[in-house]
């Protein structure tokens, strides 16, 4: 059963940081990819930032070049999203998912992606 577990959320002012954790179970975490995506009240859902972790291309929204970094730790089938400089535009609920076992051609497009996980609410206060 696949599992992705999202931790690290919480209330910051702007400014501030916050790092976002995602591990990932019952599935072959290699050569697939991983995003970060966020949903703010009465908005659509958007991608962040995204990863393959065979490889570790990266990708990112132009809103957070920048100030959010995306990385992965394969021992621990975990994704992380280091996140500086908060705005309180970031608010949002974040959200991990897995997908693209068979490639992606866009890599911050929810619909490219099979898993989610349940989210982690992040809150930047000005």
């Amino acid at each position: 059963q696949v599992q992705l577990v999202e931790s690290g959320g919480g209330s910051v002012q702007a400014g501030g940081s916050l790092r976002l954790s995602c591990a990932a179970s019952g599935y072959t975490y290699s050569n697939t990819w991983m995003g970060w995506f966020r949903q703010a009240p009465g908005k659509e859902r958007e991608g962040v930032a995204a990863i393959y972790t065979g490889g570790g291309k990266a990708y990112y929204a132009d809103s957070v070049k920048g100030r959010f970094t995306i990385s992965q730790d394969n021992a621990k089938n975990t994704v992380y999203l280091q996140m500086n400089s908060l705005k309180p535009e970031d608010t949002a609920m974040y959200y991990c998912a897995a997908g693209g076992w068979n490639g992606v051609d866009h890599p911050l497009v929810s619909y490219e992606y099979d898993y989610w996980g349940q989210g982690t609410q992040v809150t930047v206060s000005s």
